[in-house]
């Protein structure tokens, strides 16, 4: 498939820059196969679920990480050993002291640079990779880089947000879910948003269970896609944990006729990279860069609760892989015609899956 397949005219002011208030005030579509689309709101969310279905959710935090240091002067002088004003945004912890990171000004840094952030944070590029990518072997390690990290990072806004206005404080409570729990996202699992205690609450009421999965997002999510084949598109991987108790807990639902609704694409990728052909959930930890576009059989989940998504974007692929590529650019076409709000902060859309 080519990428323009999945391309639409999505006009600037439909991109949310502030979150709706309350949470769970926002708009959800309803999007269901062979039948007309339903305008509700995320707080309808009980009526549109049965006893025994359960919800799925990414309970990572994401940490302040995008840095903003300097390369200072190399020895040598000449025009490029003057200082440069440098940003780095962590995506992938490799180990207690070192993180990947995408760097900006790529071009200016190399392999053996010390870059400093603040007075009491450096970090040496360990190697630099393609397209911006380095390695970055901190000064510090375990709790104390991540205190380091906590005080001098920011929080790691989209691209089309940040371009637009400068992070605030209350981005450090509307960039993060209300169950947020395991550090180490650097980007929000952004369907999560929607949620309050209020809401959850009245989801258990319901008889609608809810189980935690952990999927450190990285800043590959946003990436654009640079190939004309989509298959030759390569996702970052991302660390993912689905604990046994969990993993049997999601059997045990679909054993009883309920259905497994995955809140937000990076948990429906963590469940999907845990299950096997026989649509069994199994325990897992370690990495996926499961990347799922029309064609691919889903195997557990059977809902899927989602923002709008970019243009050309790995994350519409995979909701058109999910509910139907015609079902999806018919809805997109009414989001935007009838005034949703799209991406991180924006509204919100509950899909259940295409026949297979």
């Amino acid at each position: 498939m080519r990428l323009a397949d999945f391309d639409f005219d999505l006009p600037e002011a439909s991109i949310a820059l502030r979150p709706a208030s309350p949470r769970d005030s926002a708009r959800l579509l309803l999007v269901q196969p062979s039948e007309a689309l339903v305008d509700q709101v995320v707080r309808d969310l009980p009526d549109l679920l049965q006893p025994g279905d359960a919800l799925v959710f990414n309970d990572t935090r994401v940490i302040p990480a995008r840095l903003n240091g300097e390369r200072p002067a190399r020895a040598e002088g000449g025009g490029d050993g003057a200082p440069v004003t440098i940003e780095a945004m962590l995506h992938r912890r490799l180990s207690p002291d070192r993180w990947a990171a995408f760097a900006r000004p790529a071009k200016r840094i190399r392999a053996g640079d010390t870059l400093r952030f603040g007075d009491e944070l450096s970090a040496e590029v360990a190697e630099k990779g393609e397209g911006g990518e380095i390695v970055l072997a901190f000064d510090q390690t375990g709790a104390r880089l991540d205190a380091a990290i906590g005080a001098l990072g920011h929080m790691p806004l989209p691209p089309y947000i940040a371009s637009k206005r400068p992070e605030d404080e209350r981005d450090r409570a509307d960039y993060q879910t209300v169950y947020a729990k395991a550090d180490g996202s650097v980007a929000a699992p952004t369907a999560g948003l929607h949620f309050t205690p209020e809401l959850l609450a009245r989801l258990a009421e319901r008889g609608v269970s809810q189980h935690f999965v952990t999927l450190h997002v990285g800043a590959g999510t946003f990436l654009p896609v640079k190939v004309d084949d989509i298959a030759e598109h390569r996702m970052h991987p991302e660390f993912g944990v689905v604990t046994a108790e969990t993993a049997a807990a999601l059997n045990a639902v679909h054993a009883a006729g309920g259905r497994i609704v995955c809140v937000g694409t990076t948990a429906l990728r963590l469940i999907e990279s845990a299950s096997g052909e026989d649509g069994q959930v199994r325990p897992f930890a370690d990495e996926t860069a499961i990347f799922i576009t029309p064609g691919y059989r889903f195997r557990a989940a059977d809902g899927l609760m989602t923002n709008f998504h970019l243009p050309k974007s790995t994350l519409f692929m995979l909701v058109s892989a999910f509910a139907g590529q015609a079902t999806m650019r018919s809805a997109y076409e009414h989001a935007i015609a009838t005034g949703y709000r799209f991406y991180s902060y924006g509204d919100s859309s509950l899909l259940w899956a295409a026949p297979r």
